[in-house]
């Protein structure tokens, strides 16, 4: 079972709330220069020039004042909590700049994706948190870019496991 804070809760239950819930995503791979942060909502200005608007939080280490989750227009599926189905999620973004297409085309290994959900009023409060995710496929046309994020299925992990010899674990046999 997945804990929710008070705040989310009430906003869960009530008919109207004020609470907004953001989706932030943390993407990295090896030919990237470095982590893009991106979030669902535009909860603050953060520059003039150029006008960029997103979300400070310190999730997964990043200082919110030179490291802040920049808004992308977008929409997700976030994973479910089925206990026998992989969690997979799908992010869709308006393809507004063509250097978005440049930039999903030219990696050729699956980057790793982290998601949290947090409320725009408290975002160093993570409500739900998916970790280790690997984006599994791009499709791009005129007007959106689909990915496809999933974990490994565990049907998928070897069989028989690797064996507990001197030569693979040479620490066990100290």
């Amino acid at each position: 079972m997945r804990r929710v804070s008070l705040n989310a809760r009430q906003a869960q239950d009530s008919v109207t709330s004020q609470e907004i819930e953001v989706v932030l995503f943390e993407i990295t791979h090896p030919d990237l220069d470095e982590v893009i942060r991106l979030s669902t909502d535009p909860t603050e200005k953060l520059s003039e020039d150029p006008y960029l608007m997103g979300t400070r939080s310190t999730w997964r280490g990043a200082d919110p004042a030179t490291e802040p989750w920049l808004w992308i227009v977008a929409s997700t599926l976030l994973p479910s909590d089925l206990e026998d189905a992989p969690a997979s999620s799908t992010l869709v973004l308006e393809n507004l700049d063509s250097d978005m297409v440049s930039l999903v085309r030219s990696i050729s290994t699956p980057p790793s994706v982290n998601m949290a959900v947090v409320l725009a009023d408290s975002p160093d409060v993570i409500e739900a948190e998916y970790l280790d995710l690997q984006i599994v496929s791009a499709d791009i046309d005129a007007g959106e870019i689909v990915l496809s994020i999933s974990r490994d299925e565990i049907e998928a992990e070897p069989f028989p496991s690797g064996r507990m010899t001197r030569e693979s674990f040479p620490g066990l046999f100290l």
